[in-house]
């Protein structure tokens, strides 16, 4: 969440000037370093429940834990990428899309719940599945939307080879912002 956040400036900026296709640009940056950050914390989450039984958590709650994480971690991709998408749509007035697919996720949600944690008896494994799955959901509704929408015509205009410069620059916005949020989550 916090490394998104230098979205709000990269993309605010860039629409105010007027250099649309930027948007899509540093929405391609961003979804990049959010996807290369997810492979270190999937490899925290592999090994959650030695490292809160390191920090005094009781060890049923850690082993618990540890394998909703495990379950959990096809979702980390998935939510790098909609939480990117979710600012390149915001910073162009774009909400009703993102309201339509938060809508219809939310019901596949509910049906997924209970489908795997009720009908197929999964627990928490069906319910990490479940936000697996939602998740991946409302990325791809709303990546098609971008791909197949006239209104985000300028602003996405394919992938871009531009997007892997500057990425010091926008680590730079981002970090500070990520241990902010960081913060406020555990303070």
């Amino acid at each position: 969440m916090g490394l998104s956040s230098a979205l709000d400036t990269f993309c605010g900026q860039s629409y105010g000037a007027k250099q649309y296709h930027m948007l899509g640009v540093h929405t391609q940056r961003a979804m990049l370093v959010l996807i290369v950050i997810s492979i270190p914390v999937s490899i925290i989450w592999v090994y959650l429940e030695p490292i809160l039984i390191l920090l005094h958590q009781n060890r049923e709650v850690a082993a618990l834990a540890q394998l909703y994480a495990r379950y959990l971690i096809p979702s980390l991709s998935a939510n790098a990428l909609l939480r990117c998408i979710t600012k390149f749509l915001q910073t162009q007035n774009i909400v009703f899309p993102m309201v339509l697919a938060t809508g219809l996720t939310s019901l596949l949600h509910l049906l997924l719940c209970w489908a795997l944690i009720i009908k197929f008896e999964l627990g928490i494994k069906g319910s990490a599945i479940a936000v697996c799955i939602s998740n991946w959901f409302n990325t791809i509704i709303l990546a098609l939307y971008i791909k197949f929408s006239p209104s985000c015509k300028e602003t996405w205009t394919g992938f871009s080879m531009e997007s892997v410069h500057n990425i010091p620059k926008f680590l730079r916005l981002a970090l500070p912002s990520a241990v902010m949020v960081w913060y406020d989550i555990v303070f």
